[in-house]
């Protein structure tokens, strides 16, 4: 694997950490609802893992990542339609597919 790739996967796997670590405990939707830094400290990582996600795929097209493709759109929509991002979206991000990038993060990492 190449050596700027590793380094995307670095700052993805890094963004993930923080956005964990900004999410309220026990995790409650409402809580991240209303708290309005930490919904764009979220929204902000995402957008790093959508743009790492995005050189990524420009060198290594291919790349064993489910959803890959989807992760750079959700980056462009909370960039260029943040005002059409709801909460809900986030959330759903944050806690049901970034545990799942997180892994296959960490397999491909095992594997270089």
């Amino acid at each position: 694997m190449q050596e700027e790739i590793k380094v995307w996967l670095e700052d993805i796997q890094k963004a993930i950490a923080e956005i964990n670590d900004f999410l309220p405990e026990p995790k409650n939707f409402l809580d991240f609802q209303t708290d309005i830094k930490t919904k764009r400290a979220v929204e902000r990582n995402i957008e790093i893992i959508g743009e790492a996600m995005s050189r990524i795929l420009s060198v290594e097209p291919g790349i064993p990542i489910s959803d890959s493709r989807k992760i750079v759109d959700t980056r462009n929509r909370i960039i260029h339609g943040y005002d059409s991002v709801s909460d809900d979206v986030i959330w759903l991000i944050a806690i049901r597919y970034l545990p799942v990038l997180d892994k296959e993060i960490k397999e491909l990492g095992e594997g270089s």
